[in-house]
């Protein structure tokens, strides 16, 4: 697993990931809800679309809108299995450890909290 600082340098450079930003809706969302609620959203998304070590549909299982989380899972290279060991060194086909998943969770906590300022 890839320490966050440097897979934030690699993100950076990225045009593909870097183009990714929170919507005033999206901006609104985690404003009402709060940030608590917004990563509790995020662990559940991680464990049941990127946790197993088949996920359904893997590489196609994160919508590019609709929520918060799905913007900044795709700016984090957390989307899928595929990027998820390219970009956090992360290997599929294994269920993701608890340490895994929260490695994941911290990325997209880390993204959205730079989104929301």
């Amino acid at each position: 697993m890839r320490d966050l600082d440097t897979v934030f340098v690699r993100l950076a450079g990225s045009p593909f990931r870097s183009r990714f930003r929170l919507g005033p809706k999206e901006r609104a969302y985690v404003a009402e809800r709060g940030h608590g609620t917004v990563l509790e959203h995020a662990r559940n998304f991680i464990a049941k679309r990127l946790a197993p070590a088949e996920p359904l549909n893997d590489g196609r299982q994160t919508p590019m809108r609709g929520h918060p989380v799905f913007i900044a899972q795709h700016a984090t290279g957390t989307c899928c299995r595929t990027c998820l060991a390219k970009w956090h060194g992360i290997p599929a086909g294994h269920p993701l450890t608890e340490c895994e998943q929260e490695h994941a969770v911290d990325a997209i906590a880390r993204w959205i909290e730079d989104q929301t300022g």
